[in-house]
């Protein structure tokens, strides 16, 4: 056992980043102002996302996605039960139904056959996610979507940095919003981006994001600014502060290199656990990609221990190991259970890996033996409990 506890994830935050915080201090400027367009364009520059819209939260920006499509009482919006529930709950926030399709059992990204089957009449848009940084299969996604006529909404909490087919996620031709929360690839501490081609739709979402005033804000108080505004619309308290760009600054230019580590890592554990029959090491999707690698997420086979997932989680820890929960479906939630009334084995692929996924300590700062150590953990926790 390691003599110290190795969390689960620690934030990677350099003196650049510490050094720019200051800055913004010593600026006057702290919440909305010039280094959040700095950041912004910077997000565009990377994703090659024509449109990008700074906000305080992945969260803030499903809702307002969601309130740009205008949904109607029984309107449906499908999505994968693994997830974390700000993408369900947005699609109730803004006045849609949310539908479950399963996952495929390998990736544990949304199943395109399972889409298809939840189709109906009331379907107005797709929300696949792309779990733990590797890319749904958007080609088919969006072909579905033309075929019925359905907006897709990419979920990529998970996926700054992700490439699907050569292109980076944020550049194809839908709508996409990002997560920079601290277990992020990236982080502004809180904060979040929605990037898109759809220039009438960014427009709304920077009017809404602001209380639907018609200009920038902070543009008000610089010396050729003016103090008047109008509100045009109702809207919400979602902007980025200068705080928050100034660390994203950094970490953008950083990112590439955080995923090369985070590869590495997730690599030796692949490596690591190909031989042990109780852990299934996520799979690969079958086509050209980068894998962001937010989370490394295997499932433990616990049919083959005494034991449960919690149980594995707990006996980490005693070894000094951290791990996260990433995700319980979220028809195994109480709330979601109850309103969504999905019937048992009606997501059975989803049901399997809920109750047996855990995620392992993956962040840049690990050393190969923080790595080393996890493995021996998993093992020992395996070896003390099999069946």
């Amino acid at each position: 056992m390691r003599a110290t506890f190795l969390p689960f994830s620690i934030p990677t935050i350099g003196e650049e980043e510490i050094n720019e915080v200051v800055d913004s201090l010593k600026s006057g400027w702290i919440t909305t102002g010039p280094k959040v367009k700095r950041f912004e364009e910077a997000f565009k520059s990377y994703t090659g996302a024509p449109y990008a819209v700074p906000l305080s939260s992945a969260t803030a920006g499903l809702h307002l996605v969601m309130l740009a499509l205008k949904l109607q009482p029984g309107d449906e919006v499908i999505t994968t039960p693994m997830t974390f529930a700000a993408t369900v709950s947005m699609i109730v926030q803004g006045g849609g139904t949310p539908v479950l399709a399963d996952i495929e059992p390998g990736t544990l990204n949304i199943d395109l056959q399972a889409i298809r089957a939840k189709i109906t009449p009331r379907t107005r848009a797709i929300v696949p996610v792309h779990f733990a940084g590797q890319p749904c299969a958007m080609n088919e996604i969006f072909a579905l979507a033309r075929e019925f006529g359905l907006r897709v909404i990419e979920d990529a909490a998970h996926a700054v940095g992700t490439e699907y087919r050569g292109a980076r996620i944020g550049s194809l031709d839908s709508v996409s919003v990002f997560s920079f929360h601290p277990i992020k690839n990236i982080t502004t501490g809180e904060g979040g981006m929605v990037a898109t081609g759809d220039e009438l739709l960014a427009e709304e979402i920077s009017l809404m994001k602001f209380h639907g005033m018609n200009k920038e804000a902070w543009k008000r108080y610089e010396s050729s600014g003016t103090p008047n505004y109008d509100i045009v619309m109702p809207g919400f308290k979602y902007n980025m502060m200068d705080l928050q760009a100034a660390l994203g600054l950094h970490q953008l230019a950083k990112l590439d290199g955080f995923i090369a580590k985070r590869s590495e890592l997730a690599e030796f554990y692949n490596q690591a656990f190909a031989d042990v029959a109780e852990v299934a090491t996520p799979q690969p999707v079958p086509y050209a990609h980068r894998h962001a690698w937010h989370l490394y997420t295997p499932l433990i086979r616990t049919e083959a221990l005494s034991i449960d997932r919690d149980a594995f989680m707990a006996q980490l820890k005693l070894e000094n190991i951290g791990s996260g929960l990433h995700f319980k479906a979220i028809h195994h939630h109480p709330y979601y259970r109850d309103a969504l009334g999905i019937a048992p084995g009606e997501l059975p692929n989803a049901d399997y890996a809920s109750d047996r996924i855990l995620s392992l300590p993956l962040f840049p700062l690990m050393t190969p033996d923080d790595a080393r150590d996890v493995v021996a953990a998993v093992k020992t926790v395996i070896a003390r409990n099999r069946r």
